[in-house]
């Protein structure tokens, strides 16, 4: 019998989901089914702090760089982002970014070396990772954060419950320990599982759950998580042009 076609299943909120399909399709998928069924919601919250004497600002995610936008924040001549895709949201809203091209390790790394003279304010969840403001302020570099959304959790939707306990393949890409925690608690099924997780530590939060197969890329931003999902589709049997599919 054959295999059914794979499923892709993405978890990140609506607009981050929709726009990695989007870049998978610009990238050769065709043809997939595609569920978004966000694990976590946007909830921006407000004021802006205090601002007066902040000379640049930092984004780890493009929810930062959008609710900053809502808020009514200034567009400041420095700003540093965590990665590509956060950088292209700044530059949508004016910003001129400086992009770590990584994760929060490498952001830090980044603006130490560039040693930009602060204070500098970090833009950022509730949830977040990195330390980013204190590990900048003990090198040197004075660094204030402000938390500007929360990311308050959802279950799946019925369509992602389906799949889950069906005989299709389902591919999911898992970008933050947390959202990887939250999937691997709500996952009660029998399809097979293909994850693609963006580095060691959210592999590392599925616990014990079960994956056919396990894929971390090689450098934690979205290109190399669209190349790994892009693997795994093909080895499901995805048709992906330029790519090919594997399916018998």
């Amino acid at each position: 019998m054959a295999q059914p076609d794979p499923v892709l299943l993405l978890t990140r909120p609506d607009a981050a989901s929709r726009r990695f399909a989007s870049d998978l399709e610009a990238e050769g998928l065709t043809k997939t089914r595609v569920i978004i069924s966000p694990l976590i919601r946007i909830s921006v919250n407000g004021p802006l702090p205090e601002m007066s004497d902040i000379r640049g600002v930092i984004f780890t995610s493009a929810n930062g760089v959008s609710a900053y936008r809502v808020l009514g924040g200034a567009v400041l001549p420095l700003c540093y982002t965590v990665g590509d895709a956060t950088a292209a949201a700044a530059r949508a809203a004016g910003f001129s970014p400086r992009s770590a091209r990584g994760n929060a390790d490498a952001l830090v790394q980044l603006i130490t070396r560039e040693a930009p003279a602060g204070p500098l304010l970090h833009l950022r969840g509730r949830h977040g990772k990195g330390d980013v403001a204190a590990r900048l302020t003990a090198a040197g570099i004075p660094t204030r954060e402000a938390e500007l959304y929360d990311q308050p959790a959802q279950e799946l939707s019925a369509a992602a419950k389906a799949v889950l306990d069906g005989d299709a393949p389902v591919i999911v890409p898992l970008f933050s320990p947390r959202s990887a925690a939250q999937f691997a608690q709500a996952v009660q099924g029998r399809a097979p599982l293909f994850v693609a997780a963006m580095s060691g530590d959210v592999a590392a939060a599925l616990g014990g759950l079960y994956v056919s197969r396990l894929e971390i890329p090689k450098h934690p931003d979205a290109a190399h998580m669209r190349s790994a999902v892009i693997g795994l589709l093909k080895d499901c049997g995805a048709l992906v042009k330029g790519h090919g599919s594997v399916k018998g």
